[in-house]
C-alpha cells in the first residue's frame, strides 16, 4: 500500500470519490463489512456526511441526502483544481453545468459539483486541510475512474479544455476509448458504449475500488443486500465485476493484474 496524499494534486487528477444515499447507517455498514472502513465525521455544509477510513487514513465521503431529494445514488469522483471558482466558470463555457456551488466545506477545502455536456456528474476539490484519499493499492480503495458515455469525442474535448488532460485514443478500432493523462501519466479514461448506455441512469462515472479478491468480494457485495451486475471476469486491468449498493449506487471491485 502507499500514501496518496501527502502533497496537493495535480490539477485535474481524481482526488476523493463521495457518494450521497438516503440511509447513511446501513450504507456505513455496508461499506464497512466490504472495504473494512471506519468511518468519522467529515465536514456538514450539506448535510450529515462521514469520511470512511483505512488505518487512520481518509478514503472516501459518504453523505446524506435529505427525505425529499429524489437524486440518483451514485459515486462521484472529485477532480482537483487550485481554484474551485475558476473551474466552474471554466465548466460553464465549455458546455457543462455547475449544480452545487463553489462553495466551502468548512476548512476543508472548496467544492463545486458539475456535469459534462453528456451530463456525467463530478467534483471539483480545491484542496486546504483535506488533500483527498490518503491510501491507494491496498483492498478498499479507490484505484481507477472510468467515464461511461455515449461517444468519446465530443466529452473528451470538455475534460481536455477544463483540466488540461492529453487525451489519447485507444489503440484499438474496435472500440471507442480514450485516455486521460496529466504530464504523460494516465488518470482517467473515457468509455463510449453507444446505445449500451443505460437509458435509466445515462452518462455516468464509474469508480474501481482495489480489492483482494474479486471473487469473494462480489460475493460479500450479495450477502450484504447489493447486487452483482456484471460477474467477476477477467479484464485487461485485471479481474473485476460490476456491483451496486443496497442503494443502487454502481461501482466496480477490481483486483489489479499487479496487485
Amino acid at each position: 500500500m502507499t500514501e496518496a496524499a501527502t502533497r496537493r494534486r495535480t490539477p485535474g487528477a481524481p482526488c476523493w470519490v463521495s457518494l450521497m444515499v438516503h440511509g447513511l447507517a446501513t450504507t456505513q455498514e455496508f461499506y464497512g463489512a466490504l472495504f473494512g472502513w471506519e468511518f468519522r465525521p467529515g465536514p456538514q455544509q450539506l448535510g450529515p456526511y462521514v469520511r470512511a477510513m483505512l488505518d487512520g487514513k481518509e478514503i472516501a465521503g459518504i453523505g446524506q441526502l435529505p427525505p425529499d431529494r429524489h437524486l440518483p445514488i451514485a459515486w462521484t469522483p472529485y477532480l482537483a483544481t487550485d481554484d474551485a471558482d475558476v473551474t466552474a466558470e471554466s465548466i460553464r463555457s465549455h458546455g457543462g453545468t455547475v449544480g452545487v456551488g463553489p462553495l466551502d466545506a468548512g476548512d476543508a477545502g472548496r467544492m463545486a459539483i458539475g456535469s459534462d455536456p453528456s451530463g456525467a456528474v463530478f467534483g471539483v476539490w480545491q484542496a486546504a486541510g483535506h488533500l483527498g484519499t490518503a491510501l491507494a493499492g491496498t483492498h478498499g480503495t479507490p484505484v481507477w475512474n472510468e467515464l461511461m458515455t455515449r461517444e468519446t469525442s465530443t466529452v473528451g474535448k470538455f475534460y481536455a479544455a477544463v483540466f488540461g488532460y492529453e487525451v489519447e485514443p485507444g489503440a484499438s478500432a474496435d472500440f471507442d476509448q480514450l485516455t486521460l493523462r496529466l504530464d504523460g501519466r494516465p488518470v482517467a479514461s473515457v468509455r463510449g458504449v453507444g446505445q449500451a448506455l443505460p437509458r435509466d441512469r445515462g452518462a455516468h462515472w464509474m469508480t474501481y475500488f482495489e480489492v483482494a479478491d474479486t471473487d469473494e468480494s462480489a460475493r460479500l457485495v450479495r450477502e450484504l443486500g447489493g447486487q452483482v451486475l456484471r460477474p467477476p471476469h477477467d479484464a485487461a486491468t485485471g479481474r473485476a465485476a460490476a456491483v451496486s449498493d443496497p442503494e443502487g449506487a454502481v461501482f466496480t471491485l477490481v483486483t489489479t493484474a499487479a496487485g
